[in-house]
């Protein structure tokens, strides 16, 4: 029987790993590791406080005892300094790494599984070529005749893949690239679906229940897909023995694509609000007015769009919307909205009558809602590499996605939704 070791535990890529390893029986031991004790009652795991921030001999005398088989890296600390968010994360595993090598727990391991994400393919500085292959090439530093921002990703995994050639290949690795994260950790409110919950439960208690799109027209039409996390769960467990699957980076996405356009009104039914005719009044691009009195917001960012690195092998070098910045329009600013009176008024109203966490409107990501709102391009990758290695997981988007919001009704964070419709 085999042990493992999540780091970032109570996250939620981390807790989903570690209710599946729980399930598991093939595992007779499972060592948590995260900064706050989650309260695991189960007796096959095992919490350790640890500070992954700290250095390489603080994280020695915490590991002190433990080792295992498979580790599942899952922390990961946010800044909003490409530079600085590659040192801290870099730093970290770093650190762990060499933490594990000085207690001896190196010895025992047999593969590394390393969380990151679809910015591999720099989704967040623009639109890039489309579906995304674990091949294709990545941006950083002079490439195209631009200079692209540092991505800690790559920084994490070339220190992975360093320290696994110092074993001298006694054991391996494995990165997984999940996008928009479809889950729930107790007392993490850093998730799209709860931000998505909060607005929809809001706008159905407000006057009319109308539920505008806050994005850009064109982002209501394109084409993404999402992961998961008890999904990528049982990837990283199937990754971490697989065969053939060592020292590889993987697509771990639901197997669907979907869009908002067809999300949308289910949320609206959902949560009993209306949809508006017309969605986009003004026209939902970029400095168009916000949605009647809401604010909108317009960002356009320095850089060109990803795609111009492979325009000219793409053959479309010679066009001119490769040239435009990429921008961020919402018709309604998420933040700005969350800071009405009127909304937060009603948000009060709302938390008093159902007894619901005000931490989880403080917390929640309402910046993340701009971006994944706003952006006018598509994220779509493939799970093709790892479907030839035998993997055949699959989860439809919209079933995780109400998954998650009974998992907030029942955490006290969202209303029950029949009750809502009811009310309001």
């Amino acid at each position: 029987m085999a042990s493992a070791i999540v780091t970032g535990a109570t996250g939620i890529t981390g807790s989903a790993i570690v209710h599946h390893l729980q399930k598991d029986s093939s595992y007779k031991k499972v060592y948590a590791l995260s900064r706050s004790d989650p309260g695991y009652k189960d007796p096959k795991l095992q919490h350790a406080a640890i500070d992954l921030q700290g250095s390489a001999d603080d994280m020695t005398k915490t590991l002190s005892g433990i080792s295992a088989e498979y580790v599942y890296f899952c922390a990961y600390m946010a800044h909003d300094d490409p530079q600085e968010l590659c040192r801290i994360n870099g730093t970290m595993i770093s650190n762990f790494i060499q933490a594990l090598e000085k207690t001896g727990a190196i010895n025992s391991l047999k593969r590394f599984v390393l969380t990151c994400g679809f910015k591999q393919y720099s989704v967040h500085l623009g639109n890039a070529k489309q579906p995304f292959l674990e091949s294709d090439p990545v941006l950083e530093g002079e490439v195209g005749g631009e200079t692209w921002p540092p991505n800690f990703y790559l920084t994490q995994q070339r220190i992975l893949a360093e320290a696994a050639a110092r074993s001298k290949n006694q054991w391996d690795w494995v990165v997984t690239l999940p996008q928009d994260v479809l889950g729930f950790a107790r007392g993490n409110f850093m998730n799209e679906a709860t931000a998505l919950g909060l607005y929809c439960t809001v706008s159905k208690a407000l006057p009319g229940s109308e539920l505008p799109f806050p994005g850009c027209k064109a982002g209501y039409f394109a084409f993404n897909t999402w992961t998961s996390a008890n999904l990528h769960a049982k990837f990283c467990l199937w990754a971490s023995t697989a065969k053939g699957a060592g020292n590889n980076i993987f697509n771990v996405i639901n197997g669907d694509t979907e869009s908002w356009q067809d999300l949308w009104p289910r949320l609206a039914k959902r949560f009993g609000c209306k949809i508006p005719n017309p969605m986009f009044p003004n026209g939902g691009t970029a400095d168009s007015k916000g949605y009647k009195d809401f604010e909108p917001s317009t960002t356009r960012m320095p850089n060109k769009h990803p795609l111009t690195a492979r325009a000219a092998d793409l053959g479309v070098s010679s066009d001119p919307s490769k040239e435009e910045s990429p921008t961020l329009f919402c018709q309604i600013n998420p933040e700005k909205w969350a800071a009405r009176d009127d909304v937060n008024k009603t948000w009060a109203q709302v938390r008093d009558k159902y007894g619901l966490d005000q931490k989880a409107w403080e917390k929640a990501t309402w910046d993340f809602l701009t971006f994944a709102l706003g952006r006018d391009w598509s994220c779509v990758g493939t799970m093709s590499k790892a479907r030839k290695l035998g993997w055949t997981g699959y989860a439809d988007t919209w079933d995780e996605l109400v998954d998650v919001f009974e998992t907030l009704e029942k955490e006290g964070i969202l209303p029950p939704a029949e009750r809502l419709k009811g009310d309001f």
